[in-house]
């Protein structure tokens, strides 16, 4: 079993947690060649593998600077990371990934967050969404671990940062109370709700126009977006315009990424848009 193991508290404590688990385990440490000491991190994570018997590769991706580098760099180290990979996420990456959702204006699969399991896809698990950012840092001192600290987590121009360091902590104080496992709870039950609704549309055939213009117009969007769904699923206004198209309000609609989807004889068919010019 692989752990992405970045050297931070959350990531090293699920190294531990997994090889407690009697499981045969490879930390992967990937090295974005970022920031100076990339390298002293890798041998800290090769240190922790080899004081609890698991086996430790290390992977180096290249990601240039410039804009959008947070994202950038986490799908160059998912590129090279096995696709059931297991990862460190805890209750409070969580709530913050509901929160940014929520401001991104996401649906049900967006308020379901991560999933334990990888959820449909079955890639990139997150076994320890149970357990508390404080709970990963006691296992580390326990274990006499002193963890990489990455100075951009506390760079507050990027949004989850912000989300983590000045707004849950806001809605906490305003609420008086700890809104982590409130919105972990909320998570696990929009993921049921989400998986019901696309067991719902699967049933339907999203290239026959009649079947998703009669559907309940929920499943007919979902069914859809599951349709057009490749490494990420289409944006709300695409949906909208494939829909307008099953319906006969227009018999053909430009999608982007040079898609173009067209009526004829009742069925729905997907082609690449035409030239301009």
């Amino acid at each position: 079993m692989s752990c992405a193991v970045s050297g931070g508290a959350d990531s090293l404590a699920l190294l531990a947690l997994a090889v407690a688990a009697d499981l045969q385990v490879t930390a992967i440490h990937v090295d974005h060649g970022i920031r100076s000491g990339s390298a002293t991190e890798a041998r800290i994570v090769e240190h922790a593998a080899s004081a609890v018997g698991a086996n430790f590769i290390a992977l180096t991706v290249q990601v240039s600077p410039g804009p959008n580098l947070e994202a950038r760099a986490r799908d160059a180290r998912y590129s090279v990371l096995p696709n059931d990979v297991l990862t460190g996420h805890t209750a409070d990456d969580q709530a913050e990934t509901v929160l940014l959702n929520i401001l991104r204006g996401a649906g049900v699969d967006g308020l379901a967050g991560m999933r334990p399991n990888g959820g449909p896809s079955g890639q990139v698990c997150h076994p320890i969404l149970g357990i508390r950012r404080f709970e990963t840092e006691a296992v580390c001192d326990l274990l006499g671990w002193e963890p990489v600290r990455d100075p951009s987590n506390e760079d507050q121009s990027l949004l989850r940062n912000r989300v983590r360091h000045q707004i849950l902590p806001l809605l906490n104080e305003a609420s008086s109370r700890d809104l982590v496992p409130i919105f972990s709870r909320q998570a696990s039950l929009m993921a049921d709700d989400s998986d019901f609704l696309d067991a719902l549309a699967k049933e339907i055939d999203p290239t026959d126009a009649k079947a998703l213009a009669s559907a309940p117009v929920a499943l007919a969007r979902r069914a859809i977006r599951l349709w057009l769904s490749t490494t990420h699923p289409p944006d709300a206004a695409s949906v909208e315009r494939v829909l307008a198209v099953a319906r006969g309000e227009v018999t053909a609609c430009e999608l982007p990424g040079g898609l173009r989807i067209s009526r004829t004889n009742q069925r729905i068919f997907i082609t690449p848009a035409p030239a301009q010019g």
